[in-house]
């Protein structure tokens, strides 16, 4: 786990961006970065920032942006498909790919295009989701966001987000805050009813805890929690 993390780590700065400009500064930077140094790792942080423009920037700007979660996936299929790949890479790639085919099946409006996109998240699940928190994560993520009659398949955001919460409950290096904002807020924000509301407080108190700088879910953390309050106080 410790070697995953390493890695995940190096990746940081190109996961989970919310920031716009940021974005479209360091798909510039990740470019040139790969040009200049067409190596395994380079062209991970290419394939995760592909993924990141298609899911932020393409529906804003679908002319210059369009295609870019085809970019991610063709390129993060070629690395896992790699007899060189770095093991401890792969729960990385292989959940930013069954991501970006999702994002391709959205873009293209090839719902057949959904259900490959979660064999393949199915299969990064079992394989490394007891080492990396990435594919329950992005499994969750897309889930939780799909419209409400693929309710078998937005079960699922349950599930990872409260499998993610028990594991770096148990060992605080399986996930990073970011991650771990993201996910504390995204079961709040599952979990909105009166049963649940001391628990949902308690992990919106965390998100906000764990993104001390607005990069991760604590705008979104404040909002559910003013809201919450409000169902409280009313």
């Amino acid at each position: 786990m410790e070697k995953v993390r390493s890695y995940e780590q190096q990746l940081q700065d190109v996961i989970e961006i919310i920031d716009h400009t940021y974005l479209k500064d360091k798909l510039v930077a990740v470019e040139q970065e790969a040009t200049r140094h067409p190596n395994e790792l380079p062209k991970v942080r290419l394939g995760v920032v592909y993924h990141e423009v298609a899911l932020n920037l393409s529906f804003l700007s679908k002319t210059s942006y369009r295609g870019y979660a085809q970019k991610s996936f063709d390129l993060l299929t070629e690395l896992a498909e790699s007899s060189d790949a770095t093991p401890e890479l792969l729960p990385v790639i292989l959940a930013y790919r069954a991501s970006a085919l999702s994002l391709v099946g959205a873009e293209t409006k090839k719902l057949s295009l959904l259900g490959k996109a979660f064999a393949l998240f199915d299969e990064a699940v079992r394989t490394y989701a007891t080492v990396s928190s990435t594919p329950e994560f992005l499994r969750g993520s897309v889930a939780e966001n799909l419209p409400w009659f693929f309710f078998s398949k937005r079960k699922v955001a349950r599930h990872d987000f409260q499998s993610i919460i028990e594991k770096y409950q148990q060992n605080s290096i399986y996930a990073d805050a970011k991650t771990m904002s993201f996910t504390y807020w995204a079961w709040a924000n599952q979990h909105q009813s009166k049963k649940h509301r001391p628990q949902s407080l308690e992990y919106l108190e965390l998100a906000i805890k764990l993104d001390p700088h607005y990069e991760a879910g604590r705008e979104r953390a404040e909002i559910l929690k003013q809201k919450l309050m409000g169902n409280v106080t009313s």
